[in-house]
């Protein structure tokens, strides 16, 4: 009896492997090993100087503590942003869905430019929030209203189509034996978007991690305060100092991808949980 070989559009598994290891080094493995190398290259003493400076870790911390509070806001809103489109018929619908993905369409800088103008003390928005003591743009508020809005459509267009997959027959069925809202939202609906959720989170959290030109026009750049370490590195650059440069730039790519290994760990495990519970 003749053995039938599946059919497959691309190449074999050795042809195919040795493009993907080929456009991954070219791409992202040889830009970062250069990194790595110019870093290792400067010493030890001289890395310790470049990455412990009071203000290099001040922005450390401003640009991770405010990545992580936007994309944990983004997982909220994103999953009501998303819920809404999907479950729910109104008018403008399409205009909404539009406009969820105008932040991956506008260049940063002009988002920056807008938010600034919009939540300056004598903007539209600021002028009616400084009577109530609130100010947003030119401090670390502003840094986290930036990271918010171009994060937003990570988390809204990963956890779109889980929900539109996920029947509405199910949560019926749930609401039949007794289930209130809650239990039906926390027993059948959060474990199955709960993976994508965590997807979303990530991918919000990489994207605001390294973003730059959203966040310079309405942080006010104010050292110690509301620096993030991209301007940290761009300055070094401007500097010439191009060992300090990528002394802190291989810093903050450790912790991210540290960062976006637990995540994607942590996605694993919740998928292999739920689907041995399924």
């Amino acid at each position: 009896m003749a053995i039938r070989k599946r059919f497959s559009p691309l190449p074999g598994f050795g042809l195919s492997l040795g493009y993907t290891i080929f456009y991954l080094s070219l791409i992202v493995l040889i830009p970062l090993s250069a990194v790595g190398a110019k870093t290792i290259g400067m010493g030890w003493e001289a890395f310790w100087a470049a990455v412990s400076n009071p203000r290099v870790v001040a922005s450390y911390e401003l640009s991770f503590g405010a990545s992580l509070l936007a994309a944990a806001v983004n997982v909220v809103f994103g999953l009501i942003f998303a819920w809404v489109l999907v479950r729910y018929r109104f008018p403008g619908k399409g205009l909404v869905d539009a406009l969820v993905d105008l932040p991956f369409a506008l260049p940063t800088a002009v988002a920056g430019i807008a938010l600034a103008t919009i939540y300056a003390e004598n903007g539209p928005v600021g002028s009616l929030l400084k009577p109530h003591g609130i100010e947003v743009a030119y401090n670390p508020n502003g840094v986290l209203l930036a990271l918010i809005f171009i994060g937003l459509p990570f988390v809204v267009r990963t956890v779109q189509p889980v929900l539109a997959d996920l029947e509405k027959e199910v949560e019926e069925a749930a609401a039949g034996l007794g289930a209130s809202r809650w239990q039906t939202f926390v027993k059948v609906i959060l474990p199955h978007v709960l993976p994508a959720l965590l997807t979303g989170f990530a991918m919000a959290f990489a994207r605001a991690v390294g973003e730059y030109g959203s966040v310079i026009f309405i942080a006010g750049n104010v050292p110690m305060v509301s620096e993030i370490t991209p301007l940290m590195i761009i300055t070094k650059l401007e500097q010439y100092d191009y060992a300090g440069a990528t002394a802190v730039a291989s810093v903050m790519l450790i912790f991210s991808f540290v960062l976006l290994l637990i995540i994607n760990g942590l996605q694993g495990w919740m998928q292999n949980r739920y689907s041995k519970g399924a």
